[in-house]
């Protein structure tokens, strides 16, 4: 069953994609890896001989909206960046069973395909529960991982979650540019300013069958991880709020060896954050 309501609704998130890759402000390549979860497509940005980074885009969204917030790695880094298999971009449609084996072993498959034994990953938002999910499956493949805004360890409160998920649905079936300035203001920090998030995030409420349950490990799943961990997790997230999510992650992550808060801070983090966050990256992965 495809992921997206019509025929139509692909080719929007198909012009989005192409919008979101379009503003990348480094050049990308692009190959396909056959993986026993189905074709995946990857963008590779940054030195062909430099250390390579994987790196999981957000959930229904697409991977070069994401994969913009870490371009200024590329300068150093081979940024490794496959479209997450069941979501909207130009890998297979079929949909992993998010707390089972299976992104661990697309994740290895990936490894697997470019002939990489450990490597330093990047998770953000449902792409970190991807990474939680290969450390609890194949933990020695990951060098160190860093979580930004990261699903994987539940969410926030029910109220929080219906504040934005109401006016989402409405909008799917009603369109209303109102309703979609609201969605963007409870979970965009600048949601005026980049037009390539608004248009992505309009369309895959729109148009993609969403995926509603994130991926997630258990402090048990998690016990034979030991690779340094880096938490990000934004003030203002509805979906995972610093206050259900620090704790839990220090439960379930023995390594967990930095956590940023970042104040003032959506679900989807500014430009400001987004430098930062890089900053703070580039020293975590050097250690």
């Amino acid at each position: 069953m495809s992921i997206y309501r019509s025929s139509t609704g692909r080719r929007v998130l198909e012009r989005a994609y192409t919008d979101a890759l379009r503003d990348l402000e480094v050049d990308v390549g692009k190959r396909r890896v056959e993986t026993r979860h189905g074709t995946t497509h990857v963008l590779l940005a940054g030195p062909a001989d430099g250390e390579p980074l994987l790196l999981f885009h957000g959930g229904n969204a697409t991977n070069p909206m994401t994969l913009s917030w870490y371009t200024g790695l590329a300068d150093e880094y081979r940024l490794i960046a496959p479209d997450t298999v069941g979501q909207p971009g130009y890998s297979a449609e079929n949909r992993i069973d998010p707390n089972g084996d299976g992104y661990g072993e697309w994740v290895v498959d990936l490894l697997e395909a470019f002939g990489l034994q450990r490597v330093p990953m990047i998770g953000t938002s449902y792409g970190s529960g991807i990474v939680l999910r290969t450390a609890a499956m194949a933990p020695d493949r990951i060098d160190r991982a860093a979580l930004v805004v990261p699903a994987g360890f539940g969410t926030g409160s029910l109220a929080s979650l219906l504040r934005v998920g109401l006016p989402s649905v409405l909008y799917r079936f009603l369109g209303s540019e109102w309703l979609l300035e609201y969605v963007l203001q409870s979970i965009v920090t600048e949601p005026t300013r980049d037009p390539v998030v608004r248009d992505t995030v309009g369309a895959s409420l729109r148009h993609v069958q969403l995926e509603r349950e994130f991926p997630e490990a258990t402090a048990n799943e998690l016990a034979d991880f030991d690779a340094p961990v880096a938490l990000f997790v934004a003030e203002n997230d509805p979906f995972f709020p610093p206050d259900a999510i620090v704790s839990r992650a220090r439960d379930r992550l023995q390594s967990l060896s930095t956590v940023e808060v970042l104040s003032g801070e959506n679900h989807i983090l500014s430009s400001a954050a987004r430098d930062h966050v890089m900053a703070s990256l580039r020293e975590f992965l050097e250690k």
